[in-house]
C-alpha cells in the first residue's frame, strides 16, 4: 500500500510531465522532486502500472502521453481564450503556491484536450502585462490570509489603518479579494463586532488561530454582500 508522501510524489510527477511537450531527462524529473534516479524510475513504473502511458527509457527521457482516462474536452476557442488568460493572470498576480497551481491547472487541461485545441490552448497570444501600481505583499504573508478563507480559521493579526492607527483583530475571513494595487481581506472583526476590510500591506504578525469560525463561510459572504449592495457573482448564483 503506497504511504500519502509517495501517492503526492507520484501527483507531482504526473504533473511535471504534464508540462512537458518533449522528453524529460529522469535527472530533471528527479531533482524537481527531489528524490533520487533510482526512487524516480521506481515512480515511473509504477505509474505505468496505474495505466499511465508513460514512454521513454533511462537516458532517453519520458513523456506522458495524452490520456483516455478522462474523455476529452470540446472548448470552443472563447473559452479556451478565457481560461488561459484567466490561469495566466493567477500566476502572474498571486503567491508562488497559487500561481504553480494555475500553471499545474492550465497543463491539466491541455493534457485532455483534443490536440487541436490542445495547441491552440498552448499557442495562445494572451498575455497578463505587468502591473505598474501593484503594491509588493510578503508571499508567506498572502498564502497564509488565503488558506485562512479556506479552511474558515480565526486569524489574529496587527493593522494600521490609512491614519495610522495600529490595532490587534481577531477576524473571520471570508474572502480575498485580488485588486490590481493590492489584495484586499473581507473579514468579520470580532472587536468591531461588524465587517471589516483589511489591506494585506498593512497587516503584520498574522497567524492563524487553532480553531474555526462557527459561522459558516457561504453565510457570512451572502450577508456581506446584502450588506455591501454587491450582487452575487455567476458561481453564487443557485
Amino acid at each position: 500500500m503506497k504511504t500519502r508522501e509517495e501517492s503526492l510524489r507520484l501527483t507531482q510527477l504526473l504533473q511535471l510531465l504534464r508540462r512537458h511537450r518533449r522528453p524529460v531527462a529522469g535527472q530533471v524529473l528527479a531533482e524537481a522532486l527531489g528524490i533520487s534516479l533510482r526512487t524516480l524510475y521506481r515512480d515511473i513504473e509504477t505509474l505505468r502500472e496505474q495505466g499511465a502511458d508513460l514512454r521513454g527509457e533511462a537516458g532517453i527521457g519520458y513523456q506522458l502521453a495524452p490520456s483516455d482516462t478522462l474523455p476529452p474536452m470540446t472548448l470552443p476557442p472563447a473559452e479556451i481564450d478565457a481560461l488561459v488568460l484567466g490561469l495566466r493572470w493567477v500566476a502572474a498576480r498571486t503567491e508562488p503556491a497559487l500561481a504553480e497551481a494555475a500553471r499545474d491547472a492550465l497543463a491539466r487541461i491541455a493534457h485532455v484536450l483534443p490536440a487541436a485545441r490542445r495547441e491552440a490552448l498552448r499557442d495562445s497570444g494572451l498575455r497578463v502585462g505587468p502591473s505598474r501600481t501593484a503594491v509588493k505583499v510578503p508571499p508567506a504573508r498572502l498564502q497564509a490570509v488565503r488558506e485562512a478563507v479556506s479552511t474558515q480559521q480565526r486569524l489574529t493579526f496587527g493593522y494600521e489603518d490609512a491614519h495610522g492607527q495600529r490595532s490587534e483583530r481577531i477576524v473571520w475571513p471570508f474572502a480575498l479579494a485580488y485588486f490590481d494595487e493590492v489584495p484586499m481581506l473581507a473579514a468579520w472583526c470580532e472587536s468591531r463586532e461588524d465587517f471589516r476590510h483589511f489591506r494585506l500591506d498593512r497587516i503584520r504578525r498574522v497567524r492563524a488561530l487553532e480553531d474555526h469560525y462557527l459561522v459558516p463561510r457561504a453565510t457570512l459572504l451572502r450577508r456581506w454582500q446584502k450588506a455591501q449592495g454587491i450582487a452575487p457573482d455567476w458561481l453564487d448564483r443557485s
